[in-house]
């Protein structure tokens, strides 16, 4: 009897502590960890652009104190650090708020409990980043997993839109959701060999890091990639536009990222016009690189999450 009590008591206390969160509010949530997610990625970018990387010579601490020393790189390469925090605070809420959302799907559940994990990576190859001295293919590994995490949070984010206000008619034809979802491995060899111009440029992250590859060759590959995205995304984009009338939704989203991709373009041409030496143009460019991926990737959760019956299983 005595036991049972307890049990009771217990589960007074969660329904106290933890109460139940609406379908909104989660959105709400989910909206705040992806803006968190994208901010340390542009962050973590202005810590390599800015030669900040070493600014703090060791992992977690900075330096023989716990405060920074009093000079830009440090500061620069601390705050950083301090924004992974709220980062991680936020995508932990987030998480948490999911538990107590009633009915919440249990595929949407997994992909909230993901986000805080995804961070914690993020900070132990931040260290590893520090530890190796900046090596350019893990500073690369670091960035790609920061766009991996913007794609997760955006796709949780559009699920729970959807629990909230209700999914949309399943209208998509399944080669069109095919196709959207097969660009998404084209735009991340993009950022790949992008990846490789900046290791191969002047911009190392910090004094006295050797830079990796040759910047002609990462350039020439870089392009070339380019067109292949180009082109397939040209003709998704027609197909997106000729059924606006019942995807436009999918079509708007589709046109804001042919504008992010011209943009891109003409910052990429200033960039090389440049040879690489302004880190502010670098840092546009990396930007509209993580704002791409996540527009990319909202996208092809539309198009996968609205195909029909037959192609659900995307």
């Amino acid at each position: 009897m005595e036991a049972g009590t307890t049990r009771g008591r217990q589960r007074s206390w969660l329904r106290v502590r933890l109460p139940h969160v609406s379908p909104q509010v989660f959105r709400g949530c989910c909206a705040v960890a992806l803006a968190a997610i994208v901010f340390v990625t542009i962050t973590g970018a202005t810590v390599r652009l800015t030669g900040s990387g070493l600014g703090c010579a060791n992992w977690p601490r900075c330096g023989d104190t716990f405060l920074p020393p009093k000079s830009f790189n440090s500061i620069v390469e601390f705050s950083n650090r301090g924004v992974g925090v709220a980062v991680g605070i936020a995508t932990i809420i987030a998480a948490l708020a999911a538990f107590r959302v009633q009915g919440l799907p249990r595929r949407l559940l997994v992909g909230a409990i993901a986000l805080p994990l995804s961070v914690l990576a993020q900070g132990i190859l931040g260290g590893i980043t520090v530890l190796t001295e900046l090596h350019p293919l893990i500073v690369m590994g670091h960035f790609l997993l920061s766009l991996l995490a913007v794609a997760l949070a955006v796709v949780v984010l559009l699920g729970a839109h959807w629990f909230a206000v209700g999914r949309p008619e399943r209208i998509v034809p399944g080669w069109l959701a095919w196709l959207g979802v097969g660009i998404v491995p084209l735009l991340l060899a993009l950022v790949v060999t992008g990846a490789f111009v900046t290791a191969a440029g002047p911009h190392s992250g910090g004094e006295d890091i050797p830079r990796f590859g040759d910047l002609e060759t990462a350039v020439y590959v870089h392009v070339r990639v380019t067109a292949a995205f180009g082109i397939a995304f040209l003709a998704l984009l027609v197909l997106l536009w000729r059924r606006r009338g019942v995807l436009r939704a999918e079509a708007v989203t589709g046109a804001a990222l042919l504008v992010l991709l011209l943009g891109q373009m003409v910052v990429g041409e200033l960039q090389w016009r440049n040879h690489l030496t302004q880190w502010w143009l670098i840092l546009i460019h990396v930007t509209l690189a993580t704002a791409i991926f996540a527009v990319m990737s909202l996208l092809a959760a539309r198009l996968a999450g609205r195909a029909r019956a037959s192609a659900a299983s995307l």
